[in-house]
């Protein structure tokens, strides 16, 4: 190989090692595995002064405490992007990927729903889940404002303009728990 060759050769490789540091650095890179889920929906954020890192989960089955929480409809954006609407079965949690569908259960009186995650929360220690007004309501604790659940990913969401999000009513289940992953 003559000199001008190997400068050139060597300078093509300093430019690709550049970029692909300044790559790795970016989030791009690091999210590139979402899968059927929304990357920036995994990105890490902070609330509350403490730092979540949401990610995608293999199998995630929790016993907690949920709460609900409502806001007229269409006054505020989730975490994904859609407008909250207090009649729908949906929920927030701090690091499911985004949107994702899960099965809730009242352990208290064995009603279980399956619900859309779609937001971010709750920032209220010692809770897992929090839920739409009319998810409280199916699972029967509008009135206690908290009650104990398992929560089950059953998997990625449909995107919301599909008209998938609302979810129906399952029978009882059974009240065993299983501890968290």
């Amino acid at each position: 190989m003559t000199p001008n060759i190997m400068k050139t050769l060597a300078r093509g490789l300093a430019i690709l090692a550049v970029g692909g540091l300044a790559a790795c650095a970016s989030n791009a890179v690091h999210y590139q595995s979402a899968g059927p889920y929304k990357s920036s929906s995994l990105r890490p954020y902070e609330a509350g002064g403490q730092r979540y890192e949401p990610h995608v989960y293999s199998h995630y089955d929790e016993v907690g405490m949920a709460s609900w929480y409502s806001y007229p409809a269409g006054a505020r954006r989730t975490a994904s992007g859609e407008w909250f609407d207090p009649g729908r079965l949906t929920a927030a949690h701090k690091t499911l990927p985004l949107p994702c569908t899960v099965e809730v259960t009242n352990l208290e009186n064995g009603r279980r729903i399956t619900v859309r995650v779609n937001d971010r929360g709750p920032f209220v220690s010692g809770r897992i889940i929090d839920l739409s007004r009319a998810a409280a309501d199916r699972l029967g604790f509008t009135r206690e404002g908290a009650v104990k659940v398992r929560v089950k990913l059953l998997g990625p969401a449909p995107m919301a303009d599909s008209g998938e999000t609302e979810m129906a009513v399952v029978g009882p289940a059974l009240a065993e728990a299983s501890p968290a992953p």
